[in-house]
């Protein structure tokens, strides 16, 4: 092993950098061009077929067989163009990664003679293996029948010289087995809820849209080191490891230049990225050494997933070419910072106004206050749900550290917003309010443009902060699909809003005026909600104990945070707004846990087998060598003080090291043992309070003796390469 640590030192020292040659010096140049967007599309359908597919976006109507078989022809001609020979329907199963099938456009006909073929039916449905993809109990093993679907509201598009076509994913009796399905429910939820609401205020409005503005942060790693970690190769994080001398704490790395080679990485996949019409803006250095971030510009939520998850592979793909790894774990190294996905969450309508944007004028304000409150209201009401959409096996490693939101679900509006909020809890009563207090309230809300400018610092400690013109949820993993939290998102505000507005009308029919009904109301949810509204520093004690004594939940621990699936309040949530049912539910709740228990599973077996086979192997061999020497001086210095002296510190780094042997030995065979008792349940729900408590812990236990043995045995016997070569080789 100690060779192969070097080899990889020398292998990283003969990397060149590779030049790419840009398609054009304009990103507008190419930008879209391997994707069948509506331009496109133009050229390649009949005018019909080209109004059919348009109004199929626009408003989710069903594109009749006949429509659907002439898409089908010129979609089909288009990726010929572009060197297509094979189709799939890409999706999104419940590994939290996509998925696709490949066939050959290619077909043969009575006589022999071959011919390219794709169809309205091949286009509109797909039926796929659906046995081995994770299902938490929706099917048995050998009901194998799953359906793709088409989702027109996402393009097609071309990678390598394969057409894909995004789609959803369901079972033969109609379960969704992915994440899209419900994605696009609510959706279509937030849109209903919110256009009715908008009513109040602009009868013009017929669409409302959600937006998704997602921060992708990554660690990179030299591809020759990271073959010779197995703890990073098969769980994507280091399970052993000290401390660099220099990690972070300079913060040079933030913001600083950008390292030539990783630069010239992220053109490369910029430019594959701004072909596929994934509007990649932003790129700079995180704060951890060789941590990096990349943003788009924000899109339609759905249709930003999609991008999303798309970049992702396209980062794995093109890190090879430059001799990368891409890291998308939330902790890969432990005492640095973890990386993240920050979803930015806004609302906008079809007449171009953002919902979360104050106006020039007190109506478009008291909107503008509406949404606002409702989405306060919608946070507090389902903050369980919100917080287990984010738990994983990763994210819990960074959740709750300094340098990610913590375990409890508050809401940071900055000081003049929460200020103004209070204002109008104060001043509204449940009873009509005079002409001079509606004149001074109306005033008040007409300020917010003026009050708001910059108002809103950023807190880095919320969950969920409200940014100028948006919602940051700062707390999703960087490995996570975005669909998750932004399901929980969409629905819990929809929700929110459909019961705000049955209490306005119901006011409205009791002779009050409707700006009246609308403040009513929202004093009402301002006060409801306000335990969850918080300026301060989230990562505080402090904060913990106020938290609690707001009645707010600190739910630290992955079992009791997945229950939020299918506790009551979450399964009327979503069958009332058709999202999940029941059964839907408690599936997702299974493959949460499930896939928790085997992660860990995975890691408590790599450790165990690196431990055992790597670290005591080189310590024993280290402390032979110091026995040895210690041996050879007997036999050289025949003064017994003078022995001593010299082999003193050999003796006790002799002792040391067998200390370290012997814990490591002990701790391994007792997680080994938890793990044996977990293993004895069937059911992962079972399994998942004996690996998250009993097995888990010994991680750190095993860790802390493998960091010591680190610092004692010899540099160039130690197996793997260490966190100042990992961090700091690029």
């Amino acid at each position: 092993m100690t060779k192969i640590r070097f080899s990889a030192l020398e292998e990283i020292n003969k990397r060149s950098i590779i030049n790419i040659k840009l398609p054009s010096s304009k990103i507008s140049d190419y930008f879209g061009e391997n994707v069948f967007d509506l331009q496109k599309m133009q050229k390649y359908l009949s005018k019909e077929a080209y109004k059919g597919v348009k109004k199929s976006i626009e408003t989710g109507t069903r594109i009749d067989r006949r429509i659907a078989d002439q898409i089908a022809s010129g979609m089909k001609d288009w990726a010929i163009s572009k060197g297509a020979s094979h189709y799939t329907h890409w999706f999104h199963p419940l590994t939290g990664h996509t998925a696709e099938k490949h066939d050959a456009f290619l077909n043969i006909d009575q006589k022999g003679n071959s011919f390219e073929q794709f169809d309205g039916d091949l286009l509109a449905q797909q039926e796929p293996d659906a046995s081995s993809f994770p299902h938490g109990g929706l099917r048995n093993t050998f009901e194998a029948r799953g359906y793709t679907a088409w989702d027109p509201s996402s393009p097609a598009f071309v990678v390598g010289k394969t057409l894909c076509i995004p789609t959803i994913f369901i079972s033969y009796t109609g379960e969704a087995l992915d994440y899209k399905t419900p994605l696009l429910k609510s959706v279509q939820a937030i849109d209903t809820a919110a256009t009715n609401v908008c009513h109040y205020f602009d009868k013009s409005v017929n669409k409302v849209i959600a937006n998704l503005g997602w921060e992708q942060e990554y660690f990179l790693v030299d591809e020759a080191l990271y073959k010779v970690r197995p703890d990073l190769a098969l769980t994507g994080r280091t399970l052993m490891g000290h401390a660099s001398a220099k990690d972070q704490q300079l913060n040079d790395h933030y913001f600083s230049s950008i390292p030539e080679r990783v630069l010239e990485y992220m053109k490369d996949f910029e430019i594959e990225a701004h072909k596929l019409g994934i509007p990649i803006k932003t790129r700079h250095n995180e704060v951890a050494p060789n941590q990096f971030e990349c943003a788009p510009i924000f899109e339609e939520v759905n249709l930003a997933n999609d991008h999303n998850l798309l970049l992702m592979e396209i980062m794995r793909k093109v890190a090879i070419k430059h001799k990368f790894k891409v890291l998308f774990h939330e902790k890969p190294y432990a005492g640095i910072n973890g990386s993240g996905k920050h979803n930015n969450w806004s609302l906008s309508t079809d007449t171009g106004v953002n919902l979360l944007k104050p106006g020039n004028t007190p109506k478009s304000n008291l909107q503008f206050l509406t949404f606002l409150v409702n989405i306060v209201k919608a946070v507090k009401e389902h903050s369980d749900l919100l917080r287990a959409s984010i738990v994983s096996a990763g994210n819990q490693h960074r959740l709750g550290a300094n340098e990610a939101p913590p375990a409890i679900i508050s809401v940071f509006l900055g000081k003049e917003l929460d200020a103004m909020l209070n204002h109008i809890e104060q001043k509204i009563q449940d009873k009509n309010m005079t002409a001079d207090e509606k004149t001074e309230l109306k005033l008040d809300i007409g300020k917010i443009p003026d009050i708001l400018l910059d108002n809103t610092d950023r807190n880095r400690t919320s969950p969920f902060a409200f940014t100028g013109n948006r919602f940051e949820f700062r707390a999703v993993g960087s490995a996570d699909n975005n669909a998750g939290p932004m399901v929980v998102l969409n629905t819990a505000v929809a929700d929110q809003l459909n019961k705000f507005k049955i209490e306005v009308d119901k006011l409205i029919k009791k002779k009050n005026k409707k700006d009246e009904a609308i403040l009513i109301v929202l004093r009402k949810y301002i006060t409801e909600s306000k335990a969850v509204r918080f300026e301060g520093n989230g990562y505080s004690s402090d904060w913990e104990k106020e938290a609690e004594k707001r009645g707010l939940t600190n739910i630290k621990t992955a079992h009791k945070a997945f229950e939020a699936y299918i506790s009551k309040s979450t399964i009327d949530l979503y069958e009332r707004n058709n999202i999940l049912n029941k059964k839907e539910l408690y599936s997702r709740y299974e493959i949460k846990v499930c896939e928790y228990v085997q992660k860990i599973q995975i890691e408590s077996r790599v450790l165990g087998d690196m431990a055992i086979n790597h670290i005591i192997p080189t310590a024993i061999k280290y402390q032979n060598v110091l026995i040895s020497s210690a041996r050879n001086l007997k036999e050289i210095i025949t003064d017994e003080d003078e022995f001593k002296s010299l082999t003193e510190s050999r003796i006790n780094t002799i002792k040391k090291i067998s200390e370290h042997i012997k814990q490591i030995s002990k701790k391994v065979q007792d997680m080994i043992n938890e793990r044996k008792k977990g293993n004895k349940f069937d059911d992962c729900t079972d399994k998942i309070k004996i690996y998250e408590l009993k097995v888990k812990p010994y991680f750190e236990d095993i860790r802390y003796h493998i960091d010591k043995l680190e610092l004692i045995v010899d540099d160039e016997m130690w197996p793997l390469p260490k966190y100042r070569e990992l961090l700091f080789n690029r």
